[in-house]
């Protein structure tokens, strides 16, 4: 029997088109009960074409498995392929551990690997690579994080702040740094993401609690869960997941944000934008600005309702399965 403490890695070599061409939502992946962890990744800048990507598993692979990475790859002979055991680590925290700091806007984000001076003037935050998402490495995050610094520089204000699918608790400490005065709740369907939240706000000497200037914090399915509901409707919603999880979500987070609020959503590729940005518009919901790139950060604005039409308190209801974080 397969031992599920046990992490273990698969590593092949690509180029780097091949690299950027694979799709979490291919064939192969979608084949697996519980998708390993990927990372793709350049081991020498001397030869930029030759990349490897590495695939880090709960449990060792079984043949059937190791031939599901190989189908990422097509043509990898089996002779390249590398399997090997992780010694007493945690599989995404090996996938994070080698993330450079990250500058996005005013901000600057590291890991305690990081020994040198942060640039001058910028806002620091210390996130540890986790079995957490949200270090800022990822063009989701650090999108999100200039999109806010860009809300901020252009003298936007808010004064009740929703971050949904929190992860590292990055998101919300930035919100709250911006905003000072506001109220800053955060959640994530995964529980152990809030333990993580809790430890990053310890490390960077942020408060959390009910109050402004503090994160409140919570383990919740979508917006299902009495703080949420009893602090809404926010002027201000940040939800960095997936494509999938946003296009369920779009009624219910469009029912916890105020008339004329401002909801930031990422995580979703390019090519998901238009399905999103329709189950959005569906919910009164105008695309105001995007990043662009591969992977954008969207930034809507909710429309004004007037006379019988405005509704006289959100509904507070969402479709997420209870628990169901691994669709997130």
């Amino acid at each position: 029997m397969t031992d599920t403490s046990e992490s273990w890695k698969i590593t092949l070599p690509c180029t780097r088109l091949q690299a950027e061409q694979i799709d979490l939502e291919m064939e192969a992946f979608a084949s697996f009960d519980m998708p390993p962890t990927l990372v793709a990744s350049e081991p020498d800048p001397a030869r930029p074409n030759d990349w490897e990507v590495s695939a880090f598993f709960v449990g060792k692979p079984d043949n059937y498995q190791i031939d599901l990475i190989r189908a990422l790859v097509p043509g990898t002979p089996l002779s390249k392929v590398i399997l090997e055991r992780v010694e007493e680590e945690d599989w995404v925290t090996l996938s994070q551990q080698s993330s450079a700091p990250v500058s996005a806007g005013r901000f600057f984000v590291h890991t305690s690997a990081f020994q040198e001076k942060a640039p001058a003037g910028s806002v620091v935050f210390l996130i540890e690579a986790s079995r957490a998402f949200g270090t800022g490495g990822h063009e989701t995050t650090s999108n999100c994080l200039k999109t806010l610094d860009s809300l901020r520089r252009t003298g936007a204000r808010f004064d009740n702040i929703m971050d949904v699918g929190t992860g590292t608790g990055l998101l919300a400490f930035a919100a709250g740094h911006l905003w000072p005065r506001a109220y800053v709740t955060a959640s994530d369907i995964d529980p152990v993401s809030i333990e993580i939240s809790i430890e990053n706000a310890d490390a960077n000497a942020i408060p959390v609690g009910q109050f402004p200037g503090q994160v409140a914090l919570c383990a919740a399915s979508g917006t299902d869960h009495e703080m949420i509901q009893r602090r809404a409707p926010y002027d201000l919603v940040i939800a960095n997941i997936l494509a999938g999880p946003l296009i369920e979500l779009a009624p219910a987070l469009a029912d916890i944000l105020a008339e004329g609020g401002t909801l930031i959503l990422a995580g979703l590729l390019d090519k998901q934008v238009d399905a999103v940005k329709h189950a959005y518009a569906q919910q009164g919901l105008r695309l105001a600005a995007s990043t662009g790139g591969e992977w954008p950060c969207l930034r809507l604005v909710k429309r004004r309702r007037y006379g019988w039409r405005r509704p006289s308190r959100p509904a507070l209801t969402t479709s997420q399965p209870p628990g169901d974080f691994g669709t997130w």
